[in-house]
C-alpha cells in the first residue's frame, strides 16, 4: 500500500532567490556533487522563458552501501532517477511536480511541491510525496525507509541551497 509523506524546509533566501538557484545549471552540478551519492549526473535541464524549470537527475548508490532490506530485492548498484518540473514564480509562489523511479525496481515516487514566502521572511518548501514499493510483505518497510531518507535529503538540500544562495546570489 502506498505511503504518503508531508515534508517541509525553510530557506533564509526569498522565493525568487531559491527559484533562481533552481534555474542555475551550476547550482545543480554542485548540489549533485554534494549529494553523497557515489555518482550523480544532471541528465537534462530546461529553463523556459516563462521561468519554468524542468530538471532530470540520476544518482547512483553502490550495492555495498544499500541496507539489507533493499539489497534483498535489488541486485547491484541502485540508480535513482528524479525529475522536478517547476513553474515560474507567480504572485510570489512557485509550484512543482516531482517524480522518482528506480529502473528495474517496482518503486515509484510522485509528489507536489509549493515554494512560498515564509513567516520569517524567507521561503518555505512544502512537499507532499507518495511512495509505492510493489514488493509483497516488505514493501511497507521499504516505503518507510525511503520516507526517512527523504527527510534527510530535504534537510541536506535545504542546507546546500542556503549556502549556495549566500555565496552565489
Amino acid at each position: 500500500m502506498p505511503r504518503s509523506f508531508d515534508l517541509a524546509a525553510d530557506y533564509e533566501g526569498t522565493v525568487e532567490e531559491v527559484h533562481r538557484a533552481f534555474a542555475d545549471e551550476q547550482y545543480w552540478l554542485a548540489r549533485l556533487a554534494d549529494s553523497g551519492a557515489d555518482a550523480a549526473t544532471l541528465d537534462a535541464m530546461t529553463v523556459g522563458e516563462d521561468g519554468s524549470i524542468d530538471v532530470t537527475t540520476t544518482q547512483i548508490l553502490r550495492a555495498d552501501r544499500l541496507p539489507g532490506v533493499v539489497a534483498q530485492f535489488h541486485r547491484g548498484d541502485l540508480s535513482i532517477q528524479r525529475e522536478e518540473t517547476w513553474t515560474g514564480v507567480r504572485d510570489g509562489v512557485a509550484n512543482a511536480t516531482v517524480t522518482g523511479s528506480i529502473p528495474g525496481a517496482p518503486v515509484t515516487l510522485t509528489g507536489t511541491a509549493v515554494l512560498a514566502p515564509s513567516a520569517a521572511g524567507g521561503a518555505r518548501l512544502e512537499l507532499k510525496v507518495t511512495v509505492e514499493v510493489r514488493v509483497p510483505l516488505v514493501g511497507g518497510k521499504i516505503e518507510n525507509f525511503i520516507g526517512t531518507g527523504l527527510v534527510d535529503l530535504i534537510i541536506a538540500e535545504q542546507r546546500f541551497t542556503t549556502v549556495w544562495i549566500t555565496e552565489n546570489v
